[in-house]
Order: structure tokens, then C-alpha cells, then sequence
């Protein structure tokens, strides 16, 4: 079995690391974590060189960030009998996952949902639904436990 998990360092893609690591996986099992390096342009009316700046800044803390955040998660993921790998990518994370998915040859994706609903979608989009509409195998979303109200 090929699974591929991506993640983004958020508590719903850790909920998705979490629900990895519990799964008793049959040996042999390759888990893949991906994470894509996707920088936003803010949606304002600035010079051209700020935006640049901005973009370039963004992509280079991710750079830095991305290694640790899919080695931590694997981290989480290894154990006897699993083959875990670790891989980063840059560009946009919906398309990257399901090619990623292609290439791999992945069985199953687990990913998780920040869980924005409609108005969020049409706003910020959405990488799980468009990876659920999309993917070439099975897909498992993963949301956060809420805590209980105290």
C-alpha cells in the first residue's frame, strides 16, 4: 500500500499526521509526507516591487520551514515495518498533491481541512476539496478534534 499525506504544519494537518500514525498499516506499507511551498500574494494595490519582495520573502521562510515540518511529521509516522520518505515542493499545494499522488502511485492521500465552508472556499479556495474532486485514488480528510466547551 502507497499512502501519501500531506501537510501544511497546521492542527488539522497534524489531526491528519495524528490519524496516520494510529493506523495499524500492513508491513510494507510506503508513506510518503509531502508538504508544497505556496506563497500568497496579498490581494492589495501595492507597487509591483513590493509584492515581489513579499512573495520572495514568503517563499524563502518556506524554504527554510519545509524540510523540518515533513521530518517532524514522518517523525510521528515511523515505525517497523513502514517505509516513511519525506518530500517538498513548491507551487500550488491542490494541483502538487494529486500529481504528486500520480507519481507515487499512491493508494490512499490523508489530508486535513481547516473547514472554512462556502464563503471560505470561494474567498481562499480549497486544497481538500479540489484533491477529493481530483485525485487519481482514494482520499481521507482528516478535521480536528474540537475541544469540549469547558
Amino acid at each position: 500500500m502507497k499512502i501519501l499525506v500531506a501537510t501544511d504544519g497546521s492542527p488539522s494537518s497534524g489531526a491528519a499526521i495524528a490519524s496516520v500514525a494510529a493506523q495499524p498499516w500492513p508491513e510494507g506499507t510506503e508513506i510518503e509526507v509531502l508538504t508544497v511551498i505556496h506563497t500568497v500574494v496579498p490581494f492589495l494595490l501595492e507597487p509591483t516591487y513590493s509584492i515581489i519582495f513579499i512573495h520572495m520573502d514568503q517563499l524563502e521562510k518556506g524554504r527554510k520551514h519545509a524540510p523540518e515540518l515533513v521530518e517532524n511529521a514522518a517523525a510521528r509516522i515511523r515505525r517497523p515495518g513502514l517505509t516513511v520518505t519525506t518530500q517538498v515542493l513548491e507551487g500550488a499545494p491542490k494541483h502538487l498533491i494529486v500529481e504528486e499522488a500520480e507519481r507515487f502511485g499512491a493508494d490512499l492521500i490523508v489530508l486535513g481541512t481547516h473547514g472554512h465552508g462556502p464563503a471560505g472556499r470561494f474567498i481562499l479556495g480549497s486544497v481538500a476539496h479540489s484533491v477529493v474532486l481530483h485525485a487519481p485514488c482514494s482520499v481521507e480528510v482528516v478535521r480536528p478534534r474540537k475541544e469540549a466547551a469547558g
